[in-house]
Protein backbone atom coordinates (compact mmCIF):
# COMPACT_ATOMS: atom_id res chain seq x y z
CA UNK A 1 0.00 0.00 0.00
CA UNK A 2 1.39 4.13 -0.73
CA UNK A 3 -0.18 6.26 1.54
CA UNK A 4 0.76 9.76 0.74
CA UNK A 5 -0.81 12.60 2.70
CA UNK A 6 -0.02 16.29 3.39
CA UNK A 7 0.59 18.01 6.07
CA UNK A 8 -1.86 20.52 5.92
CA UNK A 9 -4.42 17.94 5.09
CA UNK A 10 -4.63 16.02 8.58
CA UNK A 11 -7.36 16.78 10.86
CA UNK A 12 -5.09 18.50 13.73
CA UNK A 13 -6.66 21.75 15.04
CA UNK A 14 -6.74 25.00 13.22
CA UNK A 15 -4.44 27.65 14.26
CA UNK A 16 -4.88 31.56 15.02
CA UNK A 17 -3.33 33.91 12.31
CA UNK A 18 -0.77 35.05 15.31
CA UNK A 19 0.39 31.20 15.68
CA UNK A 20 0.58 31.18 11.78
CA UNK A 21 2.72 33.94 11.39
CA UNK A 22 4.93 32.51 14.80
CA UNK A 23 5.10 29.51 12.58
CA UNK A 24 6.15 31.17 9.34
CA UNK A 25 8.90 33.48 11.72
CA UNK A 26 10.26 29.98 13.36
CA UNK A 27 10.41 28.22 9.67
CA UNK A 28 12.70 30.75 8.71
CA UNK A 29 14.81 30.79 11.94
CA UNK A 30 15.22 27.10 11.38
CA UNK A 31 15.98 26.67 8.01
CA UNK A 32 19.39 29.02 8.42
CA UNK A 33 20.23 26.76 10.95
CA UNK A 34 19.59 23.97 8.96
CA UNK A 35 21.14 25.10 5.89
CA UNK A 36 24.37 26.06 8.07
CA UNK A 37 24.41 22.78 9.49
CA UNK A 38 23.00 20.10 7.52
CA UNK A 39 23.16 21.57 3.72
CA UNK A 40 19.14 22.21 3.98
CA UNK A 41 17.34 24.60 1.54
CA UNK A 42 16.09 27.76 3.46
CA UNK A 43 12.58 29.80 2.85
CA UNK A 44 11.11 27.05 4.70
CA UNK A 45 10.23 25.06 1.91
CA UNK A 46 8.17 21.89 3.23
CA UNK A 47 10.28 18.95 3.66
CA UNK A 48 9.38 15.28 2.44
CA UNK A 49 9.43 12.59 4.78
CA UNK A 50 8.98 9.18 3.54
CA UNK A 51 7.99 5.91 6.05
CA UNK A 52 9.75 2.87 4.13
CA UNK A 53 8.15 0.61 6.16
CA UNK A 54 5.13 1.44 8.43
CA UNK A 55 3.12 -1.45 9.03
CA UNK A 56 4.27 -2.71 12.00
CA UNK A 57 4.13 0.45 13.78
CA UNK A 58 0.86 1.29 12.58
CA UNK A 59 -1.28 -1.18 10.58
CA UNK A 60 -4.19 1.25 10.90
CA UNK A 61 -4.90 1.31 14.63
CA UNK A 62 -3.42 4.70 15.44
CA UNK A 63 -3.05 8.14 13.54
CA UNK A 64 0.18 8.79 11.21
CA UNK A 65 -0.65 12.55 12.19
CA UNK A 66 2.01 13.47 14.48
CA UNK A 67 4.46 12.67 11.76
CA UNK A 68 2.05 14.67 9.08
CA UNK A 69 1.89 17.41 10.60
CA UNK A 70 5.82 18.07 10.35
CA UNK A 71 5.95 17.83 6.03
CA UNK A 72 4.72 16.16 2.75
CA UNK A 73 4.34 12.51 4.14
CA UNK A 74 4.83 9.49 1.99
CA UNK A 75 4.00 6.06 4.03
CA UNK A 76 4.58 2.64 2.45
CA UNK A 77 3.35 -0.60 4.53
CA UNK A 78 6.70 -2.48 3.63
CA UNK A 79 9.77 -2.13 1.17
CA UNK A 80 12.59 -4.75 1.79
CA UNK A 81 14.04 -6.31 4.63
CA UNK A 82 17.20 -6.93 2.74
CA UNK A 83 19.03 -4.44 0.38
CA UNK A 84 16.98 -3.32 -2.49
CA UNK A 85 17.29 -0.96 -5.48
CA UNK A 86 13.37 -0.11 -4.42
CA UNK A 87 14.76 1.26 -1.18
CA UNK A 88 16.69 4.44 -2.76
CA UNK A 89 13.74 4.99 -5.16
CA UNK A 90 11.16 5.41 -2.46
CA UNK A 91 12.89 7.79 -0.89
CA UNK A 92 13.87 9.54 -3.73
CA UNK A 93 14.57 13.27 -3.22
CA UNK A 94 13.09 13.01 -0.33
CA UNK A 95 15.06 14.92 3.07
CA UNK A 96 14.01 12.89 6.12
CA UNK A 97 13.47 8.83 5.53
CA UNK A 98 11.67 6.79 8.44
CA UNK A 99 12.33 3.08 8.80
CA UNK A 100 11.82 0.39 10.79
CA UNK A 101 13.44 -2.76 9.81
CA UNK A 102 14.32 -1.48 6.25
CA UNK A 103 18.04 -1.35 5.79
CA UNK A 104 19.61 1.83 4.47
CA UNK A 105 22.71 1.26 3.67
CA UNK A 106 25.94 3.03 2.20
CA UNK A 107 24.71 2.48 -1.71
CA UNK A 108 21.34 4.11 -0.55
CA UNK A 109 22.46 7.06 1.03
CA UNK A 110 24.91 7.44 -1.88
CA UNK A 111 21.79 7.13 -4.66
CA UNK A 112 19.81 10.00 -2.27
CA UNK A 113 21.70 13.10 -2.42
CA UNK A 114 18.68 14.81 -1.15
CA UNK A 115 18.81 12.56 2.41
CA UNK A 116 19.49 15.09 5.38
CA UNK A 117 18.26 12.86 8.36
CA UNK A 118 17.22 9.08 9.16
CA UNK A 119 14.87 8.25 11.92
CA UNK A 120 14.60 4.85 13.20
CA UNK A 121 10.55 3.84 14.25
CA UNK A 122 12.58 1.62 17.22
CA UNK A 123 15.34 1.68 19.66
CA UNK A 124 17.96 -0.74 17.69
CA UNK A 125 19.18 0.59 14.57
CA UNK A 126 21.76 -1.88 13.05
CA UNK A 127 19.92 -1.87 10.27
CA UNK A 128 21.52 1.89 9.05
CA UNK A 129 25.29 2.13 8.71
CA UNK A 130 25.09 4.60 11.01
CA UNK A 131 29.19 5.02 10.40
CA UNK A 132 29.07 5.87 6.93
CA UNK A 133 25.85 8.75 7.65
CA UNK A 134 28.02 10.21 10.31
CA UNK A 135 30.80 10.86 7.15
CA UNK A 136 27.84 11.96 5.07
CA UNK A 137 26.99 14.25 8.19
CA UNK A 138 23.16 12.42 8.26
CA UNK A 139 22.52 12.38 11.87
CA UNK A 140 20.53 8.57 12.63
CA UNK A 141 17.73 8.91 15.61
CA UNK A 142 16.05 6.00 17.61
CA UNK A 143 13.57 5.83 19.80
CA UNK A 144 15.51 4.81 23.20
CA UNK A 145 12.84 3.94 25.69
CA UNK A 146 9.14 3.56 24.99
CA UNK A 147 8.36 0.24 25.76
CA UNK A 148 10.51 -0.89 29.02
CA UNK A 149 7.20 -2.19 31.14
CA UNK A 150 5.80 -3.99 28.13
CA UNK A 151 9.07 -5.87 27.67
CA UNK A 152 9.22 -6.95 30.77
CA UNK A 153 5.24 -7.38 30.78
CA UNK A 154 6.33 -9.85 27.89
CA UNK A 155 9.24 -11.81 29.28
CA UNK A 156 7.31 -12.50 32.85
CA UNK A 157 4.32 -13.76 30.22
CA UNK A 158 6.87 -16.11 28.72
CA UNK A 159 8.19 -17.47 31.65
CA UNK A 160 4.80 -18.04 33.05
CA UNK A 161 3.43 -20.03 29.80
CA UNK A 162 6.60 -22.22 30.26
CA UNK A 163 6.17 -22.79 33.49
CA UNK A 164 1.79 -23.01 33.56
CA UNK A 165 1.01 -24.34 30.14
CA UNK A 166 -1.65 -22.58 29.50
CA UNK A 167 -2.16 -22.36 25.86
CA UNK A 168 -1.56 -25.86 25.48
CA UNK A 169 -3.98 -26.96 28.12
CA UNK A 170 -6.10 -24.57 26.54
CA UNK A 171 -5.86 -26.10 23.44
CA UNK A 172 -6.67 -29.04 24.89
CA UNK A 173 -9.82 -28.41 26.36
CA UNK A 174 -11.13 -27.30 22.54
CA UNK A 175 -9.93 -30.41 21.09
CA UNK A 176 -12.58 -32.29 23.63
CA UNK A 177 -9.97 -34.04 26.27
CA UNK A 178 -11.31 -32.75 29.08
CA UNK A 179 -15.14 -33.82 28.04
CA UNK A 180 -13.79 -36.85 27.41
CA UNK A 181 -11.58 -37.06 30.87
CA UNK A 182 -12.73 -39.84 33.04
CA UNK A 183 -11.19 -37.33 36.18
CA UNK A 184 -12.06 -33.81 37.26
CA UNK A 185 -8.89 -32.52 36.24
CA UNK A 186 -5.87 -33.25 34.29
CA UNK A 187 -2.71 -31.74 32.69
CA UNK A 188 -0.61 -33.28 30.09
CA UNK A 189 2.75 -31.06 30.50
CA UNK A 190 4.61 -30.34 34.00
CA UNK A 191 3.91 -27.37 35.88
CA UNK A 192 6.08 -25.86 37.74
CA UNK A 193 5.52 -23.41 40.73
CA UNK A 194 7.69 -19.94 40.26
CA UNK A 195 7.52 -18.81 43.51
CA UNK A 196 10.96 -19.68 45.93
CA UNK A 197 13.29 -20.29 42.66
CA UNK A 198 15.80 -18.24 41.36
CA UNK A 199 16.30 -16.08 38.05
CA UNK A 200 19.16 -15.07 36.19
CA UNK A 201 18.94 -12.13 34.20
CA UNK A 202 21.84 -11.44 31.90
CA UNK A 203 21.58 -8.01 31.16
CA UNK A 204 20.47 -5.58 33.50
CA UNK A 205 19.95 -2.25 32.65
CA UNK A 206 16.12 -0.39 32.39
CA UNK A 207 14.28 -3.62 31.07
CA UNK A 208 16.48 -6.34 33.30
CA UNK A 209 15.22 -4.41 36.15
CA UNK A 210 11.91 -3.87 35.26
CA UNK A 211 11.78 -7.50 35.13
CA UNK A 212 13.02 -8.53 38.45
CA UNK A 213 10.76 -5.81 40.17
CA UNK A 214 8.19 -8.33 38.76
CA UNK A 215 10.50 -11.16 40.02
CA UNK A 216 11.20 -9.85 43.29
CA UNK A 217 7.07 -9.57 43.86
CA UNK A 218 6.57 -13.53 42.67
CA UNK A 219 8.92 -14.49 45.71
CA UNK A 220 12.19 -15.37 42.99
CA UNK A 221 15.33 -15.02 44.10
CA UNK A 222 17.07 -12.55 41.22
CA UNK A 223 20.83 -12.90 39.87
CA UNK A 224 21.90 -10.04 37.82
CA UNK A 225 25.24 -10.26 35.04
CA UNK A 226 25.82 -6.90 33.86
CA UNK A 227 28.90 -5.06 32.69
CA UNK A 228 28.58 -2.59 34.84
CA UNK A 229 26.85 -2.14 38.32
CA UNK A 230 24.01 0.36 39.87
CA UNK A 231 23.38 1.19 43.23
CA UNK A 232 19.39 0.28 42.32
CA UNK A 233 20.62 -2.71 40.77
CA UNK A 234 21.58 -3.89 43.95
CA UNK A 235 18.53 -3.67 45.78
CA UNK A 236 16.70 -5.97 43.09
CA UNK A 237 19.35 -8.60 42.84
CA UNK A 238 23.13 -9.84 43.57
CA UNK A 239 24.97 -8.79 40.85
CA UNK A 240 27.08 -12.56 40.30
CA UNK A 241 29.71 -13.86 37.87
CA UNK A 242 28.15 -15.04 34.19
CA UNK A 243 29.32 -18.69 35.28
CA UNK A 244 28.38 -18.23 38.15
CA UNK A 245 24.80 -17.18 37.28
CA UNK A 246 24.22 -19.99 34.80
CA UNK A 247 25.00 -23.07 37.50
CA UNK A 248 22.48 -21.15 40.35
CA UNK A 249 19.23 -20.20 37.72
CA UNK A 250 16.54 -22.08 37.23
CA UNK A 251 15.02 -19.20 35.07
CA UNK A 252 17.25 -17.26 32.57
CA UNK A 253 16.33 -14.12 31.16
CA UNK A 254 18.11 -12.68 28.51
CA UNK A 255 18.28 -8.61 28.40
CA UNK A 256 21.93 -7.55 27.50
CA UNK A 257 22.68 -5.77 24.15
CA UNK A 258 23.75 -7.68 21.02
CA UNK A 259 27.65 -6.49 20.69
CA UNK A 260 30.52 -8.92 20.35
CA UNK A 261 30.77 -10.31 23.50
CA UNK A 262 26.80 -11.37 23.42
CA UNK A 263 26.60 -12.68 20.11
CA UNK A 264 25.64 -16.78 20.77
CA UNK A 265 26.21 -16.37 24.51
CA UNK A 266 23.69 -18.98 25.19
CA UNK A 267 25.73 -21.94 23.52
CA UNK A 268 26.79 -25.30 23.73
CA UNK A 269 29.55 -25.01 26.36
CA UNK A 270 27.83 -22.35 28.51
CA UNK A 271 24.19 -24.44 28.62
CA UNK A 272 26.53 -27.44 29.65
CA UNK A 273 26.65 -25.09 32.78
CA UNK A 274 23.54 -24.89 33.32
CA UNK A 275 20.77 -26.32 36.10
CA UNK A 276 19.21 -29.44 34.87
CA UNK A 277 15.95 -28.74 33.76
CA UNK A 278 16.59 -24.83 33.35
CA UNK A 279 13.68 -22.29 31.46
CA UNK A 280 15.38 -19.84 29.04
CA UNK A 281 13.46 -17.17 28.40
CA UNK A 282 14.71 -14.96 25.37
CA UNK A 283 12.86 -11.57 24.08
CA UNK A 284 15.85 -9.16 23.62
CA UNK A 285 17.87 -10.53 20.10
CA UNK A 286 17.32 -13.61 18.37
CA UNK A 287 21.32 -13.82 17.95
CA UNK A 288 21.87 -14.37 21.36
CA UNK A 289 20.91 -17.28 21.28
CA UNK A 290 23.17 -20.74 18.68
CA UNK A 291 20.06 -21.81 18.28
CA UNK A 292 21.28 -25.16 17.46
CA UNK A 293 22.59 -25.42 20.72
CA UNK A 294 19.62 -24.87 22.02
CA UNK A 295 17.83 -27.00 20.12
CA UNK A 296 19.71 -29.69 20.80
CA UNK A 297 19.76 -29.32 24.53
CA UNK A 298 15.81 -29.45 24.64
CA UNK A 299 16.00 -32.56 22.34
CA UNK A 300 18.10 -33.64 24.77
CA UNK A 301 16.37 -32.67 28.00
CA UNK A 302 18.99 -30.84 29.42
CA UNK A 303 16.83 -27.39 29.34
CA UNK A 304 13.88 -27.77 30.59
CA UNK A 305 11.53 -25.06 28.48
CA UNK A 306 12.41 -22.04 26.62
CA UNK A 307 10.29 -19.29 25.18
CA UNK A 308 11.80 -16.61 22.48
CA UNK A 309 9.81 -14.19 21.24
CA UNK A 310 12.75 -13.21 18.37
CA UNK A 311 14.66 -15.51 16.49
CA UNK A 312 18.66 -15.07 14.44
CA UNK A 313 16.93 -13.94 11.37
CA UNK A 314 12.97 -12.29 10.92
CA UNK A 315 10.55 -13.46 9.69
CA UNK A 316 11.76 -16.96 11.10
CA UNK A 317 13.18 -19.02 8.11
CA UNK A 318 12.04 -22.09 7.86
CA UNK A 319 14.65 -24.43 8.80
CA UNK A 320 15.09 -22.83 11.98
CA UNK A 321 15.95 -25.58 14.43
CA UNK A 322 14.01 -24.35 17.34
CA UNK A 323 10.26 -24.90 15.37
CA UNK A 324 11.12 -28.46 15.90
CA UNK A 325 12.31 -28.46 19.20
CA UNK A 326 10.25 -29.87 22.30
CA UNK A 327 9.29 -27.75 24.87
CA UNK A 328 10.14 -24.32 22.89
CA UNK A 329 7.76 -21.15 22.88
CA UNK A 330 7.84 -18.98 19.96
CA UNK A 331 5.67 -15.61 19.61
CA UNK A 332 6.67 -13.24 16.66
CA UNK A 333 8.37 -10.76 17.89
CA UNK A 334 5.45 -8.88 19.84
CA UNK A 335 6.73 -7.76 23.16
CA UNK A 336 7.21 -4.50 22.04
CA UNK A 337 3.52 -4.03 19.50
CA UNK A 338 0.80 -2.77 22.58
CA UNK A 339 -0.65 -0.01 21.35
CA UNK A 340 0.31 2.93 23.70
CA UNK A 341 4.07 1.47 22.84
CA UNK A 342 3.35 2.00 18.99
CA UNK A 343 1.75 5.47 20.10
CA UNK A 344 4.92 6.40 22.07
CA UNK A 345 7.00 5.36 18.97
CA UNK A 346 5.12 7.45 16.85
CA UNK A 347 4.96 10.71 19.37
CA UNK A 348 9.09 10.15 20.04
CA UNK A 349 9.30 9.87 16.13
CA UNK A 350 7.88 13.09 15.43
CA UNK A 351 9.65 14.96 18.46
CA UNK A 352 12.86 13.84 17.06
CA UNK A 353 11.93 14.42 13.52
CA UNK A 354 11.06 18.30 14.62
CA UNK A 355 14.34 18.44 16.62
CA UNK A 356 15.95 17.96 13.92
CA UNK A 357 14.05 20.71 11.71
CA UNK A 358 14.76 22.89 14.79
CA UNK A 359 18.34 22.33 14.14
CA UNK A 360 18.11 20.51 17.34
CA UNK A 361 18.87 16.74 16.85
CA UNK A 362 18.12 14.52 19.42
CA UNK A 363 18.45 10.38 20.51
CA UNK A 364 20.86 10.94 17.71
CA UNK A 365 23.34 7.15 17.56
CA UNK A 366 26.08 8.58 15.56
Amino acid sequence: MHLHIKGNACDAPKKTLVEQAHDRLRNEAFSWSLQAKYGLPTGGNTMKIVVLDGYAENPGDISWSPLAELGDLTVYDRTALTESPLIAERIGDAEIAVTNKTPITRSVMDACPNLRAIAVLATGYNIVDTAYAREKNIPVMNVPVYGTDNVAQYAIALLLEACSQVGHHDRSVHAGDWTRSIDFCYWQRPLIEVSGKTAGIIGFGRIGMAVARILCAMNVRVLAYSRTERAEGRTLADYVPLDGLLAQSDFIFLHCPLTPETDGIINAANIAKMKDGVIIVNNGRGQLVVEEDLAAALAGGKVGGAAVDVASTEPIAADNPLLHAPNCIITPHISWATKEARERIMRMTADNVKAFMDGKPTNVVN
